[in-house]
């Protein structure tokens, strides 16, 4: 680790949600590069949380991985436990986990509806609120909410995503407002198109249309959203903020 890392970094333990593939994957690794003490949490993909896990331990780096379905109260809970009772505290929570789905509104089921919610909102809240408890006692604390280009602006044939993202912006900045005197930021980041195996529906042409409406004609990848992670740990003055990584796509 470089010397100015070290002078930065006093131990900071950092969970992050659905960590195990794409954007998680890419946060896990920075951070754990970085020097922070990491806590992988997947749910359904172990073979992938271990190939992260021995990449990093390739390179003389180790980190937690621990499984917990975090749309559910009890698991999330769970979670978060195994980080206090093993390291006594929480610094950084980044609620990453979530999913997407692409369907017409009238065909959007109940079912199709609660999960959508419970996987990209309620997991923020369950993992978020027990985690709070710790940062607040500590009087210090980050969480990061990633949401999406869609939370902003809304996505055609995405309604129950954009809504749970969208709620998700707006949980941030209510949080931030309620935390901010305990020392407890709370942002939120926007990614726009990002090339992971969540948009893999594009087709090949649908990117290359896509790329054209973006300023920057290019689309945006994990390790753009993992920077910003980092500088937000690094940062102490913004809360309440929503970072939109979208090259332009959307001003």
């Amino acid at each position: 680790m470089v010397e100015n890392q070290e002078k930065n970094i006093v131990n900071k333990v950092v969970i992050v949600t659905g960590g195990s593939r794409g954007i998680g994957a890419e946060i896990v690794k920075q951070m754990a590069r970085l020097g922070y003490t990491v806590i992988l949490n997947y749910n359904n993909s172990e073979n992938c949380a271990k190939n992260v896990e021995n990449e990093l331990k390739n390179e003389g780096i180790t980190v937690d991985i621990f499984k917990a379905d975090v749309s559910k109260k009890e698991e999330a809970v769970n979670l978060i436990q195994f980080a206090l009772n093993k390291y006594e505290k929480i610094d950084v929570l980044v609620n990453n986990a979530g999913i997407s789905q692409t369907k017409l509104f009238t065909e959007i089921t109940d079912e199709d509806w609660q999960r959508m919610m419970d996987n990209n909102l309620n997991s923020a809240f369950y993992c978020t609120r027990e985690a709070v408890k710790n940062m607040v006692h500590n009087k210090q604390g980050l969480i990061i909410n990633i949401s999406s280009i869609w939370g902003i602006t809304g996505g055609s044939l995405e309604v129950h995503y954009s809504t749970a993202k969208a709620g998700l912006i707006g949980f941030t900045k209510a949080l931030a407002k309620e935390l901010g005197p305990s020392n407890i930021r709370v942002n939120a980041i926007a990614p726009g198109i990002i090339d992971t195996d969540m948009n893999k529906e594009y087709s090949k042409k649908e990117k290359e249309d896509i790329k054209e409406e973006i300023p920057l004609g290019k689309i945006g990848t994990s390790k753009n959203i993992a920077k910003c992670v980092a500088w937000l740990i690094e940062d102490d003055y913004t809360t309440g903020e929503v970072i939109s990584i979208n090259g332009g796509w959307h001003m």
